[in-house]
């Protein structure tokens, strides 16, 4: 039978309930008898002492045996607890008044009664004649001549048969019983509030039990006992009372913070994947129409090849090689971002001249912005401090944004570059790329930095855009698309500055990076 862990607890609970009871019950008993041994040895501790000089026991030299019954029968029909002994010197029994058959022993050890004779703590328990290996209270006394030393002993046992046969009869008397009905009512009541203690003990693991036995690993709501957002109240009203150290309660708000935990790195999981489901099918889209095209013109050529003119060869052959290299540059930037994201590119931080980059970048794109009819324009502030990056991933990124810009500016549009620094002390320099194009509506901003979209005319955001944002986190900072006043796109980072002003006017060198 499998039991639960309150159920266990509760058993060993009364087991231990029991065993206390039962050694607090003997511990008692032992003590009042103690008790009662030790008031009665005090009592007649003097008593063998009075036998020895008032009763004539002895002469000069031994013992007087028909004194010694006389006043064994005198003092058995006073007191029939007693019962009184006669030792010599090695603790031989030499007189008594026992029924016959009743002494079972021939000696009594005398280290007690050399003890008890000592004047030694009480009570001191001394050999019982009627029995082989009981010991009981006595008193004892010596028995000597004037100036000679004793020649025997009187013993006196304090609670002989007597006294035994009526505390046996005792033993099952209304006291003793109520004494234990006593003691299983406390028992029964300890039980209870037990139980009641374990109840309240066990209920918030109870609680965590249920929860966690109901705890949905995606994260989505579930009828359980304990909701998230009533555990988190309940935690915070924790921490408020400093003087509450509950480590169950500790236990649950831990398994709070995990349950929350899981749950937004489950939504996280299933966000991402469904990023990179839309990334795959946006990829295949674009992949699928430059192949598309390759592909058919290819064919025509191999079909007609023997009737088209020079000029439509030339023609099919220069759209083929156009489309190829789209394609090769999708999978490059394929790899690139897939490189990026595993880690294995790591920047080279290097101060460069930020202006000096931007005209080798604006001479890269000016016959196709010159093609398209668009102007390209540089904003750079005077004495603008050299930054600390990685050259070829900066150019990179204003090779993208540039890209980007130009492709989605209309014919006599404008992008423009400002290159500032960020405050007075030149701590980093800010870099915004703006352009006069359609913009980019809202409901794709969010995940713009996210994931690619599929090729629109009106669209932007792909791979060039992932690969600026990661490029820029390898370089401590981050991309960020501003609201800006006229129509178009902006964006916007910022980098280093490799010499930072200091308060005192004096040029520092900003630490390295990468």
């Amino acid at each position: 039978m499998k039991l639960t862990l309150s159920q266990r607890l509760f058993a060993v609970f009364c087991v231990l309930l029991l065993a206390c009871c039962g050694a607090s019950a003997w511990l008692q008993i032992r003590a009042s008898d103690l008790r009662e041994k030790e008031v009665i040895q005090s009592l007649s501790r003097g008593l063998a002492a009075h036998i020895a000089h008032d009763g004539a026991l002895a002469d000069a030299h031994d013992i007087d045996a028909p004194a010694v019954r006389r006043l064994f029968s005198q003092l058995m029909v006073v007191n029939p607890s007693v019962e009184v002994y006669l030792l010599d010197d090695t603790g031989r029994i030499r007189a008594d008044d026992a029924p016959p058959g009743h002494v079972k022993r021939d000696r009594v050890d005398l280290a007690p009664v050399r003890r008890f004779l000592n004047g030694d703590a009480l009570p001191i328990l001394g050999d019982d004649p009627r029995s082989e290996d009981d010991r009981k209270v006595f008193s004892a006394a010596p028995l000597a001549a004037p100036g000679q030393p004793p020649f025997g002993y009187v013993y006196i046992v304090l609670l002989g048969e007597e006294h035994d046969a009526l505390a046996a009869k005792a033993s099952a008397s209304a006291v003793l019983r109520t004494t234990l009905a006593s003691m299983g009512l406390v028992t029964l009541l300890g039980l209870v509030a037990g139980v009641v203690a374990f109840g309240l003990v066990t209920r918030p693991l109870r609680r965590l039990t249920e929860a966690m036995r109901k705890f949905d690993a995606r994260g989505e709501p579930v009828a359980t006992a304990l909701p998230l957002a009533s555990a988190q109240r309940d935690i915070r009203e924790a921490d408020k009372r400093q003087d509450e150290r509950d480590e169950i309660v500790v236990l649950e708000g831990a398994f709070v913070q995990m349950a929350e935990r899981i749950g937004e790195q489950w939504r996280e999981l299933g966000r991402q994947d469904r990023e990179r489901r839309e990334m795959v099918a946006n990829i295949s889209h674009d992949l699928r129409t430059p192949l598309s095209s390759l592909h058919g013109y290819l064919e025509t050529l191999s079909l007609k090849s023997d009737v088209l003119a020079e000029t439509e060869r030339r023609r099919y052959l220069s759209i083929a090689l156009a489309q190829s290299a789209k394609v090769g540059h999708l999978a490059q930037s394929l790899f690139e971002l897939a490189r990026l994201e595993h880690g294995m590119v790591a920047p080279e931080a290097e101060p460069f001249s930020l202006a000096d980059l931007l005209q080798d970048v604006f001479e890269k794109f000016e016959l196709a912005a010159q093609a398209r009819g668009v102007r390209l324009n540089a904003q750079i502030a005077p004495r603008l401090p050299s930054v600390l990056a990685d050259l070829g991933m900066i150019e990179r990124v204003l090779t993208n944004l540039l890209d980007n810009a130009i492709r989605h500016t209309p014919e006599h549009g404008l992008v423009e570059v400002t290159l500032a620094p960020v405050n007075d002390k030149g701590e980093r320099v800010e870099v915004t790329v703006s352009d006069t194009g359609p913009g980019i509506p809202h409901a794709m901003r969010d995940a713009l930095f996210q994931r690619p979209f599929a090729s629109s005319g009106a669209h932007r955001g792909g791979l060039g855009l992932l690969i600026v944002k990661r490029m820029l986190q390898l370089n401590g900072s981050e991309i960020r698309l501003i609201d800006a006043a006229h129509q178009g796109t902006t964006f916007r980072f910022d980098l280093p500055a490799a010499v930072v002003q200091t308060g005192d006017g004096a040029p520092r060198e900003h630490g390295r990076r990468g």
